[in-house]
């Protein structure tokens, strides 16, 4: 059995990664547990230095918000057959965001956090809210990010960029691999060098481990050059039937430059293809 944790702030963004992540684990045996967090900084009255009462705090923030959950409970009944492989639980928290993610990523034995972001179109110069960036850079769980404008769809294909620079354990690409052989999906492993230059005797080693690793399953090897390395992910995409990026989080060359370094302009993958962050587990 799965759990998944599916943080909301009840925006549409938030409700297409729901929806995603109940298509995508629709065979899987699942506890989804509904995350709805109230930061402590909200909860002050008349921006007095004191915390609210508890009557405050019902009335005002954890009534309106258990309903908004409820609400959620509801739609997911209306939009998706009965599937007895799953059952949903809501969760509401007063805390600092990523506090509460960690605290219950742990209470609750999380396998993977599913949340959405808006992408492009809500925000000018970053691709990935301030919530979810904090989620994949600090919380140490398999983090899915669902695109405001990603549909779910047969995995045909999955692109993993990387450096042949193997910092961490292969065990890390585990839920990768499940994925692959769940979804019967094809590897496409990128490796994106900004001038033309042979693979060192390091990253030959690495290679040759990945292939080792991947060898029972369908998968490919692919160099593009290119200074940018999120330019050169962006014509692997549209070139090819590219239906998630998968990515380690350690391996931080590649991994800030896709999604923390780009400007929105014709980087259109992060408004429409889920992306896959790996953490090594503690």
């Amino acid at each position: 059995m799965k759990n998944i944790l599916l943080p909301t702030d009840f925006s549409e963004n938030s409700w297409n990664a729901i929806k995603y992540a109940i298509s995508f684990f629709e065979k899987e045996t699942c506890n989804f547990y509904l995350l709805h967090v109230n930061r402590l900084s909200n909860v002050i009255v008349n921006d007095s230095p004191y915390i609210a009462t508890q009557d405050v705090l019902v009335d005002v923030y954890t009534s309106p918000a258990k309903k908004q959950l409820r609400n959620i409970l509801k739609r997911i009944g209306k939009g998706f057959l009965p599937n007895k492989k799953h059952r949903f639980y809501t969760l509401f928290d007063y805390n600092f965001f990523i506090e509460s993610v960690r605290k219950h990523v742990e209470e609750k034995k999380i396998d993977c956090i599913v949340m959405g972001t808006k992408g492009a179109s809500g925000l000018k110069e970053i691709i990935v809210g301030s919530n979810t960036g904090d989620v994949i850079t600090k919380v140490k769980c398999t983090t899915l990010v669902v695109p405001e404008d990603a549909q779910f769809v047969k995995l045909n294909e999955i692109a993993f960029p990387t450096d042949f620079s193997l910092t961490y354990n292969i065990e890390i690409l585990d839920p990768l691999s499940e994925i692959l052989e769940k979804c019967k999906s094809t590897l496409r492993i990128l490796h994106i060098s900004k001038k033309k230059t042979n693979l060192n005797s390091d990253q030959n080693k690495s290679k040759e481990l990945l292939e080792d690793y991947f060898s029972p399953l369908p998968h490919s090897f692919h160099y593009l050059t290119n200074k940018k390395v999120e330019d050169a992910v962006q014509c692997f995409v549209e070139s090819r039937n590219i239906n998630m990026i998968c990515m380690v989080a350690k391996n931080l060359n590649y991994f800030q430059q896709i999604l923390f370094n780009s400007k929105v302009e014709a980087i259109s993958y992060h408004t429409e293809i889920p992306f896959l962050v790996l953490h090594e587990k503690t």
